[in-house]
């Protein structure tokens, strides 16, 4: 493997969970850094743990990211899943909110990459994993995926996060430089949140527009736009999430929404209840 200095820095938000109070009290979430050498490719590595009570259950609710993520899922086995084949499961980008419901004891180690890391490391057609689970992944060869399938609780984190890079550490990964130019692009969206539509991310990086379309598609699996809308909507639940408590006109309109009922139907299209609820659940669970 080539190791590259990480070009963009962050090329993530920091949403994700909805309602984490609640999760809190249900699961235990922890976050982990990857190795130095597998940070041009990859995000961050979690890990999730539960041990419910019989005959009860806990759904949780993550927002959706312009990344793939591979994980490793032993115990209770999530919908969807169950008759894929293994424990080492790949998912494409989610272009809906990602439900899932939780049951008796499970362990969960997730790897998320970057925008593009995934593709750029193994190769993988991120438009045919859109909106997919797949185990075992035929992108990564049987060697890694047999590693990381050997990872569950009986492992100390830090056991587990030094056998996850060992394990991705042996794939084979070459310079590439459209990759890093994705990346870039995606850092500048998040740098700048006055980049709300893609006209202005084709100016602020000086991008063609068939050639933006083109990377997107090649390493993401969603359009652009797509991209921007959810990190706009990942800023708003941020800021319902650290207790904001001014006007929703006033939130709509800091994000680039010029009308309060476009930003209502958006938000709840993709969070299930209108911003004024998700808002006062949050109060409450404080």
């Amino acid at each position: 493997m080539t190791a590259r200095k990480n070009p963009t820095g962050s090329t993530s938000t920091g949403a994700g969970v909805l309602r984490p109070h609640q999760l809190a009290r249900h699961v235990d979430l922890v976050r982990l850094p990857c190795a130095q050498s597998l940070t041009p490719w990859v995000e961050n590595y979690w890990m999730l743990h539960w041990d419910l009570p019989a005959g009860t259950s806990y759904c949780s609710s993550t927002l959706p990211h312009p990344a793939h993520t591979l994980s490793v899922e032993k115990g209770w086995v999530r919908d969807g899943v169950a008759a894929l084949g293994g424990p080492v499961v790949v998912t494409g980008v989610l272009t809906r909110r990602f439900d899932v419901t939780l049951a008796a004891t499970g362990w969960v180690l997730g790897i998320k990459f970057r925008p593009g890391g995934f593709t750029s490391l193994t190769g993988a057609d991120a438009r045919s994993l859109r909106d997919t689970p797949v185990s075992p992944p035929s992108s990564i060869p049987t060697a890694t995926v047999d590693a990381l399938a050997q990872l569950g609780p009986h492992l100390s984190a830090d056991a587990c996060r030094e056998s996850a890079d060992s394990a991705l550490e042996n794939l084979n990964c070459t310079t590439d430089p459209e990759y890093d130019e994705l990346l870039g692009i995606v850092a500048a969206m998040l740098d700048d949140r006055t980049l709300i539509r893609v006209t202005q991310v084709e100016e602020h990086c000086n991008i063609p527009a068939r050639r933006l379309q083109r990377l997107f598609a090649k390493y993401i699996g969603a359009p652009p736009k797509w991209v921007l809308a959810r990190y706009r909507i990942h800023d708003v639940v941020t800021e319902l999430d650290d207790g904001y408590d001014g006007s929703l006109a006033d939130l709509a309109a800091r994000y680039g929404w010029f009308d309060q009922a476009h930003f209502s139907r958006e938000f709840t299209e993709l969070i299930g209840v209108p911003p004024s609820a998700y808002g006062l659940h949050i109060s409450h669970e404080r």
